[in-house]
């Protein structure tokens, strides 16, 4: 191949990364909200206005209008070039290290990274659409990898297995040990419950951060609570996803409205990690096999840890402060596509195996 076509080619995969970038963008904002990822067409959020195709130029046409609506001039935020360049210079890099078909399968499993990241810093979840169909689509794309198909199939569901299996192990045991997060508050502080989400404050908790599983309850005893024509004081009060229940006695949560409580303590549940992860890091498995797996958990456990404990030090953040989980499994699982065979033949080496 001639260095002209060579540099052609390079050329022609940035720009098709930065298509499927803008795709991507499309599925961050969207799929969230429950919408569509096909239609309808791009539009501002702000006026609604359809955006033309010449105007949905990727990384160029954010450049021309300075990060502004051409129509009302509001301002666009910056991550939809970011994410533009950063999927643009990732299938690059896969074009330019991985032969054959890999450069492929990658791809697919980097756009897949992406949105999930973005998607899981801003929401905190990370859609089943990625996940699930991620497992799905990376046993279909094993038999694309240079190993004979059935080791390549069998790797595949082992990693679905193994990746799924540490994390789901981690989640149960860290539900014994921590499934209750107990707030203290300040005499008089007000909670509101509407909307699925609980209001302290400044501080909102989404209903399915709270309800992972059916025995999940959210209880404290209310100074006063009110709700409709309803109102009692000094009541134990104990909600799940669907019921409220006072002094045993039930109120579907859809028909009553939004719920007014002022109390002095608490009690939340929570995860130690989400679902979400688990089903992430399966998902890892069926893309990179199993071995991708347990170097994942660990290089994500030392990436998180780290950042945690630099957040606390620096005081970004609390001991009780939820961070998003997955963007540290999609580093570790980078560094495994791009370095992880040579890192874990070396430590097969350390201890002689």
């Amino acid at each position: 191949m001639t260095g002209f076509l060579r540099l052609y080619l390079d050329c022609l995969v940035f720009i098709f990364g930065s298509v499927i970038g803008s795709f991507l963008n499309v599925c961050i904002h969207r799929m969230p909200l429950g919408q569509s990822i096909v239609s309808p067409p791009s539009a501002c959020p702000h006026c609604g206005t359809h955006i033309r195709w010449y105007h949905n130029i990727p990384l160029v046409t954010y450049l021309m209008i300075r990060g502004k609506c051409r129509y009302c001039g509001a301002p666009i935020t910056a991550r939809y070039f970011a994410v533009e360049l950063l999927t643009a210079v990732a299938f690059l890099l896969v074009w330019l290290r991985f032969e054959g078909w890999l450069p492929v399968v990658y791809w697919v499993l980097l756009a897949g990274f992406i949105v999930a990241t973005f998607i899981d810093c801003e929401h905190l979840i990370i859609p089943n659409e990625i996940t699930l169909g991620g497992i799905v689509v990376g046993v279909l794309l094993s038999f694309l990898r240079p190993l004979p198909a059935i080791e390549a199939l069998l790797q595949s569901l082992l990693g679905v297995l193994c990746g799924g299996g540490v994390l789901w192990l981690v989640v149960e045991v860290g539900k014994l040990l921590f499934g209750k997060q107990k707030l203290t508050l300040e005499p008089g502080t007000q909670i509101l419950i509407a909307n699925q989400q609980v209001t302290i404050g400044e501080e909102i908790w989404p209903w399915e951060n709270l309800f992972c599983r059916q025995s999940d309850r959210i209880t404290f005893t209310a100074t006063t609570l009110k709700f409709g024509d309803q109102t009692f004081e000094s009541v134990p009060v104990t909600i799940s996803e669907t019921k409220l229940t006072v002094n045993r006695q039930e109120f579907d949560l859809v028909t009553i409205g939004p719920i007014t409580v002022t109390g002095e303590q608490i009690s939340l549940p929570r995860e130690a990690m989400g679902f979400g992860d688990v089903k992430l890091l399966a998902a890892i498995g069926a893309f990179l096999g199993w071995q991708a797996t347990l170097f994942t958990v660990f290089f994500s456990s030392a990436f998180g840890g780290l950042v945690g404990i630099s957040g606390i030090l620096f005081r970004r953040m609390q001991w009780q402060t939820r961070i998003p989980y997955g963007p540290y499994l999609v580093m570790a699982a980078v560094l495994w596509v791009f370095y992880g065979q040579p890192i874990w033949d070396w430590y097969l080496h350390l201890i002689g195996r």
